[in-house]
C-alpha cells in the first residue's frame, strides 16, 4: 500500500502552486502595460512628464498651479514647440495626454509592488522551492531595469528639437517588458510543474531558440517600426505605393537604412512577420502532442496578429487596433513561451520501485 499523502507533502506541492499563480497575476500586469504603453504612444503622451520622480511622482497633479506648473515644463519640449503647440494644445488637452503617461507609470510602480511584496513574503516564510530565489530576483531586477529604460527612452525625447522618442530606447523598453513577461510565464509554468512532481526546470531546445530568435527580430522591426511612426508611411496592403518593394534612402549607407529608413523597416516588418508565422505554426504541431491547448494558442495568436497588422496598416493606424495589434503581440510571446516551455520538459522524477529479494 502507498502510503498517504502527510502535511509536509501537500505544503511542498502548494507552495509553489501558490507563488506560479503569483506569477500569472504579475503577467496579467505586464500584459496590461503593454497595452497602456501603446495607448500612451499613439497618443503621444510619452513626452508629457518631463521628470523621473520615483516616489513623488505616483501623485498627480492636485491644484490648477500644479497642472499648470507641469504644463509649463512640457511646453519647454521640442514636441510642443514644434507638434502640439502650433496644433493649439491647451491645458485640457494636455491633462489628457499627462494622463496616459501617468497611468502607465502608475502601473509600473503597481507592478514593482505587486511583485517585491510577495517575493519577500515568500522568501521570509521560505516557501520558494530550492534553485528558484535567484531567477525570482533576477526577474525583479528586470523589473527594475524596464523603468530605468522606459526613463532613458522618455529622456532621449526631451533634448534639443526632438519631437520623438529614440525608436532604439523604446525597443529596449518594449523588448524588456517583453522578455519579462516571457520569464514570467516560464517561471510560473516550471512551478506549475513541480507542484505536480516534475521538479527539474523545463529546458529551452535548440529548435525553441531559433523560433525565438526569429520572433525577436519581428518584435525588433515592430518597435522601430513604432518608433519611427513608420506604420503610416502606407495604407495599403500587401503592395506600398503600387510596389512590392518600396523605394528607400540609400544614400546614407546600408546600416542606415536598415536602422533608420521607416520604408524600409516598414517593409521588412510586413513581410518578416510570415517568416516568423511560419516559424511559429512549425513549433505550434510539435506542441499540439503534448499539450492541445499550448499548440491552439500559439495559432490563434499568429492569425490574429497576421490580421490585426493588416488592418492596422489599411486603416491608417487607427488606435484602437493599434493597441490591439500590440497587445496580442505580447499575448503570442507568452504563448510562444508556453509552447516553448511544453517541447522542453523533461519526464516526471519518480523513485524508483525498490525490488524485493
Amino acid at each position: 500500500m502507498s502510503a498517504l499523502p502527510t502535511a509536509s507533502d501537500t505544503a511542498n506541492r502548494e507552495r509553489p502552486r501558490s507563488i506560479a499563480v503569483w506569477l500569472f497575476v504579475c503577467a496579467v500586469l505586464v500584459l496590461t502595460m503593454v497595452a497602456v504603453g501603446g495607448i500612451t504612444r499613439l497618443t503621444e503622451s510619452g513626452l508629457s512628464i518631463t521628470q523621473w520622480k520615483p516616489i513623488t511622482g505616483a501623485i498627480p497633479p492636485l491644484s490648477q498651479a500644479d497642472w499648470q506648473a507641469e504644463f509649463d515644463l512640457y511646453k519647454a519640449t521640442g514636441e510642443y514647440r514644434n507638434v502640439t503647440g502650433p496644433a493649439g494644445m491647451d491645458l485640457d488637452a494636455f491633462k489628457f495626454i499627462f494622463f496616459w503617461e501617468w497611468f502607465h507609470r502608475f502601473l509600473g510602480r503597481l507592478l514593482g509592488l505587486a511583485f517585491a511584496l510577495p517575493l519577500a513574503w515568500f522568501w521570509v516564510r521560505r516557501a520558494i522551492p530550492a534553485g528558484y530565489t535567484p531567477r525570482l530576483v533576477a526577474l525583479l531586477a528586470l523589473g527594475g531595469l524596464q523603468g530605468a529604460f522606459g526613463w532613458f527612452m522618455v529622456r532621449s525625447g526631451l533634448s534639443g528639437e526632438m519631437t520623438d522618442v529614440s525608436h532604439f530606447w523604446l525597443s529596449i523598453h518594449l523588448l524588456t517588458a517583453l522578455f519579462t513577461l516571457a520569464g514570467l510565464v516560464w517561471t510560473a509554468l516550471d512551478l506549475r510543474q513541480h507542484a505536480q512532481g516534475r521538479t527539474a526546470p523545463s529546458r529551452l531546445t535548440r529548435a525553441s531558440l531559433w523560433v525565438a530568435a526569429i520572433l525577436f527580430v519581428q518584435l525588433l522591426l515592430g518597435a522601430w517600426v513604432a518608433g519611427l511612426n513608420a506604420g503610416l508611411v502606407s495604407d495599403t496592403w500587401p503592395l506600398m505605393f503600387g510596389r512590392l518593394v518600396p523605394e528607400a534612402n540609400w544614400a546614407n549607407g546600408v546600416a542606415w537604412t536598415f536602422l533608420h529608413d521607416p520604408f524600409w523597416l516598414h517593409f521588412l516588418h510586413r513581410w518578416w512577420a510570415f517568416v516568423a508565422a511560419a516559424a511559429l505554426v512549425v513549433l505550434a504541431r510539435r506542441v499540439r502532442p503534448l499539450e492541445r491547448r499550448a499548440s491552439i494558442a500559439i495559432n490563434a495568436m499568429v492569425g490574429t496578429q497576421i490580421l490585426l497588422g493588416i488592418a492596422t496598416v489599411m486603416s491608417g493606424v487607427a488606435l484602437w487596433l493599434a493597441v490591439a495589434h500590440q497587445l496580442v503581440g505580447a499575448l503570442l510571446v507568452a504563448s510562444f513561451a508556453w509552447g516553448a516551455h511544453v517541447v522542453g520538459r523533461r519526464e516526471p522524477e519518480f523513485p524508483r520501485a525498490e525490488t524485493s529479494h
